[in-house]
């Protein structure tokens, strides 16, 4: 088994350790593909070539709100200019909920579980913990995976090569696991949901000849075409990613994009110094608006349209308001005790955010 003379030794030692699981389940997962293929009548060659394509093309993205708070009161955007590098929780200590990137914490025990113990050996560097995005395939205009941000970075294929993959979130230990090396886990599943759900990665009416299809035809498509779609609201469908080694924005990222609520702002101009010193590309997505009135009480809960007032900026939400009340609230956690404490007003917003996504419109200035 391959090592990357990039990574350290426990970067190495955890993809080992997903590419053997992964290496265990190889015969039914080959197998599940084979009856697919036969029963959707796809040739084997069709489908090795449309693999190839994604190996060739795909790309990994970091989703990530450029106007959340650091510890020395700098935006996300600000330190990413500045230093280069995108770092892992464990490094920032932020959080979209509670942060638990800490030993002994959730994320940490989690990661000991999916890695076989390798970012808890003795002398581990916080930044040598893994990254964590989303493999995208369907290149929908939002992202694969916006739950977990507004903007993203979408980075150069080689570095898929340097993950380990999991289908569906980490933290929810899913069976199927792999890495480009052993990948036909993760390819029998998107398959199976393929058949039998006609549903998968957040895209509807989706058949294994369409996977095939889309993976043959699309995977290379101008960034410009994807940004013509609408999102696909998709919170809950996605290959995770778990980015081993650094991810320098100079050798690693090729492509920004934003919500458009941010134009006109400090943070597009932070973005704009970001693409041109690091020679990234800047692009903007449709974004995410919502009056107030039209929050649900059912979807993340009952209290949502009472946030939903207090955010509204003339009755509108989008993604600039739900940052300026993080921000706010971290500066001045005694105004927000009515809604309850820092950690469980931070889950607030962030279901705001799943609001937002799930049944904004395109925003509009």
């Amino acid at each position: 088994m391959s090592t990357n003379s990039r990574l350290s030794m426990s970067q190495n030692m955890a993809i080992q350790h997903i590419s053997q699981y992964a290496a265990s389940r190889r015969g039914a997962a080959q197998a599940s593909i084979r009856e697919i293929l036969h029963l959707s009548n796809i040739s084997l060659s069709s489908f090795e070539d449309a693999v190839s394509k994604l190996r060739s093309h795909a790309r990994v993205a970091l989703h990530f709100h450029p106007d959340r708070p650091l510890a020395d009161k700098k935006s996300v955007a600000q330190a990413l200019l500045e230093q280069g590098i995108y770092k892992s929780q464990f490094e920032t200590q932020i959080s979209n909920g509670s942060v638990s990137a800490y030993p002994g914490g959730a994320r940490d025990l989690w990661e000991m579980k999916l890695f076989g113990g390798a970012y808890q050996m003795e002398g581990i560097a916080n930044s040598e913990r893994p990254k964590y995005g989303a493999l995208d395939l369907m290149l929908h205009s939002d992202g694969p995976s916006p739950r977990f941000g507004s903007c993203y970075f979408l980075l150069a294929p080689q570095v898929s090569y340097r993950c380990t993959y999991t289908y569906g979130g980490s933290q929810d230990d899913p069976l199927e696991k792999g890495t480009y090396e052993e990948f036909d886990d993760i390819l029998a599943a998107v398959l199976k949901d393929a058949f039998f759900r006609e549903y998968a990665l957040g895209e509807k009416g989706l058949s294994p000849p369409k996977v095939v299809d889309w993976l043959l035809l699309c995977l290379n498509l101008p960034i410009t075409e994807r940004l013509k779609q609408m999102p696909s609201r998709n919170l809950d469908h996605f290959i995770e990613a778990q980015i081993h080694g650094d991810i320098f924005l100079h050798d690693d990222v090729e492509i920004l994009v934003a919500d458009p609520s941010f134009q006109g702002t400090d943070i597009e101009a932070t973005f704009e110094k970001l693409c041109l010193k690091y020679a990234i590309e800047l692009h903007w997505h449709k974004g995410f608006a919502i009056q107030a009135d039209k929050v649900p009480p059912d979807f993340r809960g009952p209290t949502m349209p009472s946030l939903a007032k207090r955010l509204a900026i003339n009755n509108l939400i989008d993604v600039r308001a739900v940052g300026a009340a993080v921000n706010d609230l971290k500066c001045n956690p005694d105004l927000w005790s009515d809604r309850g404490n820092l950690d469980e007003v931070l889950q607030e917003l962030k279901y705001m955010w799943h609001v937002l996504v799930r049944f904004g419109e395109p925003y509009h200035k």
